[in-house]
């Protein structure tokens, strides 16, 4: 063995066998997160379509398919019957169009864990709704917290609920249900929603609305610009500085400087 498969082999998630169809943004990070951690990640493109233009590729193999061929769904299923993971982002009920939903891909390999990761997830009157990081950010009440005092709220790129809510959120589902197979010997299927993901992550927010964190309308509370200590403000050469004083000790020195 290579010193690189030995490497390999004593990650966390060494010969893991994961198939991620490929798509936009959040699946190719979650991907990239497993093989990252030494998962064996083939990336399935659509024959069109495949280039070199995803940058999360990071660690993946990969190879197309004509999956509105009958050719290309019997080689995926072959494919899913070896393997561990797959990470479908496509819209609500394409997967079933083709014969490739779960409760066919599951019968015929009952350890699979089948992650679905959307905006809205696969029930619930926006399921078949189309969105993006914005829209989704928007829905889960996050959107209405992020601005400064008497503007309009802005979305800070497509980090929050793409990468994070989205992506990050379905590697850590995969991990555990990989957890809980090993209890069981059984697979399941995650469903990943963005707009769950990120409402999720800023439980912090509304746990604490009644707090002196964010008792106040937006802009006016100690973490969204309300506060001179924890601000960020433009130097003299045009330049921008962060300053994250809270602490008494550090506002002092901060005042000193």
């Amino acid at each position: 063995m290579s010193r690189r498969s030995a490497g390999m082999a004593a990650m966390a998630l060494g010969g893991v066998r994961v198939l991620e169809l490929a798509g936009l943004a959040p699946a190719p990070l979650c991907g990239m997160i497993l093989a990252d951690f030494g998962a064996r990640v083939v990336r399935v493109d659509r024959t069109r379509s495949a280039s070199n233009s995803d940058v999360q590729a990071r660690g993946k193999r990969s190879l197309a398919l004509n999956l509105k061929r009958p050719s290309g769904v019997a080689v995926l299923k072959r494919l899913c019957r070896g393997a561990d993971v797959l990470i479908e982002p496509f819209r609500h009920g394409v997967m079933e169009k083709l014969g490739l939903g779960p409760e066919v891909l599951l019968q015929e390999n009952p350890r699979l864990i089948y992650a679905r990761l959307t905006g809205f997830g696969q029930t619930g009157k926006y399921a078949k709704s189309a969105g993006h990081d914005i829209n989704y950010l928007a829905l889960s009440g996050v959107l209405s917290k992020l601005g400064r005092k008497d503007e309009k709220p802005y979305a800070p790129l497509n980090l929050l609920a793409d990468f994070a809510g989205g992506g990050v959120m379905c590697a850590v589902g995969i991990v555990m249900a990989l957890y809980e197979r090993t209890k069981s010997g059984k697979g399941q299927v995650i469903d990943a929603s963005m707009v769950e993901g990120v409402a999720y992550l800023s439980s912090f927010l509304w746990k604490s609305q009644n707090s002196m964190l964010w008792s106040r309308p937006r802009g006016e509370n100690l973490l969204d610009s309300g506060a001179p200590f924890y601000e960020t403000y433009k130097t003299s050469d045009g330049k921008f500085m962060a300053v994250g004083a809270i602490e008494a000790q550090f506002y002092e020195q901060l005042l000193k400087g």
